[in-house]
């Protein structure tokens, strides 16, 4: 499978100009995150896909602060090896968040807290059940880090019993030494990931595991192949793949810019190992469109309307 990749100048191809979109149901979710000086990663991450994510019912939240005790060169959250105590008031905040924009599907993901015994695990239990408690029609998605592959912390989380759990593989196995902190291993997201997989097994699930990759970090074609071999062997069953864009000068460089054209062959490699629910393209991101990627569950899901008071 060739690769046609971009030159990587001054100016980004056209393909990752970002089309904004003019819908009244982003413009209500908007107008209520100011209102209510709501938190949202979509916001403070400025990520390209906010406008078609909060128009579909979908947001996604930061909990355990906004400081990371990891430091990976791709990411330009705050890094320190002492951050703030966690917000106990949290989970209710995030509850009480999702509530008010009335998502259909809420994503949750957290900074790296490995100054915590727990890795902040129950944390994160708290806050699946709060939101589940006031919002039982919203679909929960995670995006957890790797609590150093501790399965007994892993069973905090999982036990919560969101719909979707995902961990980021991020880039392929020569990569990961070079991108992500040293704390990070390309092994160790695996194995999280292969036990996400089985314990979605054991409850009925065959596609509670979901994953992501960034291309455009100097990979090649078949170093991401055997990364989607490695993710569909640990049983992924949902993942999405986009182009790294370096956040500041003093992070990662990017290497190359992908060609729509090699993400949609990317997807459709995914698909025939097996992982049928893939998003692929230059401005996907872990998120994008997550409430296509989410099961079909038997309770109704919220529609998103205007904030009424």
């Amino acid at each position: 499978m060739p690769c046609t990749h971009e030159k990587v100048g001054t100016h980004k191809p056209e393909w990752l100009k970002i089309k904004l979109h003019n819908d009244p149901r982003y413009a209500a979710v908007a107008a209520l995150v100011r209102r209510h000086d709501l938190h949202t990663i979509c916001s403070s991450g400025r990520c390209p896909n906010i406008s078609t994510c909060w128009s579909r019912g979908t947001a996604t939240f930061m909990i355990g602060g906004d400081v990371c005790t990891r430091a990976c060169r791709f990411c330009a959250t705050k890094s320190s090896a002492s951050p703030a105590p966690l917000d106990p008031a949290e989970p209710q905040r995030i509850a009480r968040s999702v509530q008010l924009m009335e998502l259909r599907h809420a994503v949750i993901t957290s900074v790296d807290r490995d100054d915590l015994p727990d890795g902040g695990a129950a944390h994160w239990a708290e806050t699946v059940r709060a939101i589940r408690a006031l919002n039982p029609n919203t679909t929960i998605e995670l995006l957890i880090p790797d609590f150093s592959g501790d399965t007994g912390l892993l069973d905090v989380v999982l036990d919560a019993g969101a719909d979707i759990v995902g961990h980021n593989l991020e880039t392929t196995a020569r990569l990961t030494p070079t991108v992500r902190d040293r704390r990070a291993s390309y092994d160790t997201s695996l194995h999280v990931l292969r036990y996400i997989a089985a314990r979605g097994v054991d409850l009925g699930r065959d596609d509670l595991a979901k994953s992501a990759l960034m291309v455009g970090l100097g990979e090649t074609c078949d170093e991401v192949l055997g990364a989607l071999d490695d993710l569909a062997a640990a049983g992924v069953r949902r993942m999405t793949i986009g182009q790294y864009l370096q956040p500041t000068s003093r992070h990662y460089p990017v290497a190359e810019y992908v060609h729509p054209d090699i993400f949609a062959r990317y997807a459709a490699a995914a698909v025939e190992r097996g992982i049928v629910h893939t998003e692929s393209g230059p401005l996907v991101r872990s998120s994008y469109m997550a409430d296509r990627l989410a099961p079909k569950v038997s309770r109704p899901l919220n529609t998103l309307t205007a904030q009424k008071g």
